[in-house]
């Protein structure tokens, strides 16, 4: 009798969640509005970089860093959650703040290349920096 019940909860509870009552959601990398990068990086120490960003909607919520590396070049922008409801509404707020900590372990000159959307052909569209290294 013991089985029957424990197997009966156990049914209830797996059942009782349906996957349409939670939203669905995906990831969208926006665009890097303003940041602020040191003009030289010391050799083996950790800079701030400061990224500025807009949600799109109400429905973004920041959700870490888009980060892609090659090399010494470093592909920046800012990853957001996106509810897949119907209740987003378009928003025109200030731009928060946002950083991350960067360690410098090469000597040679490091290129940021920063997000800022895409062209009407859809590619990537980026703004770059080079920050040297100081030994």
């Amino acid at each position: 009798m013991k089985k029957v019940i424990i197997l009966l909860v156990l049914a209830v509870s797996l059942f009782s969640c349906s996957m349409e009552d939670n939203p669905k959601q995906h990831y969208e990398i926006v665009r890097v509005e303003n940041f602020i990068v040191p003009d030289t990086f010391l050799f083996r120490q950790m800079h701030e970089i400061k990224l500025y960003y807009k949600r799109p909607t109400s429905c973004h919520a920041f959700n870490g860093f888009y980060f892609d590396q090659f090399e010494n070049v470093r592909n920046i922008g800012i990853q957001c959650i996106v509810s897949n409801t119907t209740a987003c509404q378009n928003l025109n707020e200030e731009a928060y703040e946002v950083s991350f900590e960067f360690y410098a372990n090469s000597l040679q000159t490091y290129l940021f290349r920063f997000y800022k959307g895409k062209d009407e052909e859809g590619n990537a569209i980026f703004e770059s920096v080079e920050i040297p290294v100081k030994y």
